[in-house]
């Protein structure tokens, strides 16, 4: 036997437990993550729904929801290996993007808003928390992780 293919194997042999004992590179499936992002989906598209009205109607609403996306953009920032998700939570959240946090803040800057605006912005909104419960739900679960 050629002792180079020897030494290989021997060092495919040690290093195999080490390899199979490494950490996946992104967090696991949490229940409460992927209910946070499926409840809060509802609550901003419902709320969006109401922006037709003047923002003054519905000021309560609005920092309620924002403080519930605040709360689930911390829980994704706490978790290890989770950096992708939290930043989802992020942009969906901030005020200068195109996002719920960018209606909200057009919302209460024009005190209502078009239905036609509306509805094209829950489209968008409903995509950007599917992409965050889409990556949740596709994270392996504790009983999957070797």
């Amino acid at each position: 036997m050629d002792h180079r293919y020897a030494r290989r194997v021997v060092l495919s042999l040690a290093l195999a437990p080490l390899l199979a004992t490494c950490a996946p590179t992104i967090s696991q499936f949490s229940p409460i993550a992927y209910e946070q992002a499926t409840a809060l989906k509802v609550d901003a598209q419902s709320l969006m729904s109401k922006a037709t009205q003047p923002y003054a109607n519905h000021e309560e609403e609005v920092a309620a929801l924002t403080q519930r996306i605040a709360k689930a953009y911390e829980f994704a920032r706490g978790r290890p290996r989770n950096e992708i998700s939290a930043r989802q939570w992020a942009i969906l959240a901030d005020s200068s993007r195109n996002l719920l946090g960018g209606f909200l803040a057009r919302w209460k800057r024009e005190s209502s808003l078009s239905a036609t605006f509306v509805t094209e912005m829950k489209g968008l909104v409903a995509d950007a928390f599917d992409t965050i419960i889409g990556l949740e739900s596709g994270k392996l679960k504790p009983d999957q992780v070797r």
